[in-house]
């Protein structure tokens, strides 16, 4: 579970890391990461992580069970992000039918070609 500190939740927030942000895409997913501008305050913000998962996806089951996985990937690579980042993970259709370990190597994988890892 992501702590709600570090959870996105403002609409703006997600539109804006899918906009200004770096993106990079797998098989399964597409993660976009924005980076924060600017010199580190004293009190820097923790890093936040939203999901996308649509209908295409699937049905209400598969959608839930997309997005508890991809929490749950996501919440062991918190430490990996940078301060202050924006991070919105998009899951693809294809996210439906794999395992926890690909959606593993797919967010791995494209976190460490945005240069987090």
């Amino acid at each position: 579970m992501l702590p709600a500190s570090n959870r996105l939740r403002r609409s703006d927030d997600f539109r804006r890391a899918v906009r200004a942000g770096r993106r990079a895409g797998r098989r399964a997913v597409v993660v976009h990461l924005l980076c924060p501008d600017g010199p580190d305050s004293l009190r820097p913000e923790p890093a936040r992580v939203g999901f996308v998962v649509n209908k295409a996806v699937g049905n209400a089951v598969l959608r839930n069970r997309v997005h508890r996985r991809l929490r749950a990937v996501l919440a062991a690579r918190l430490a990996d992000l940078p301060a202050g980042s924006l991070t919105v993970v998009r899951a693809l259709p294809s996210s439906a039918s794999a395992s926890y370990d690909e959606l593993v190597a797919d967010v791995d994988g494209a976190l460490s070609r945005l240069s987090v890892r």
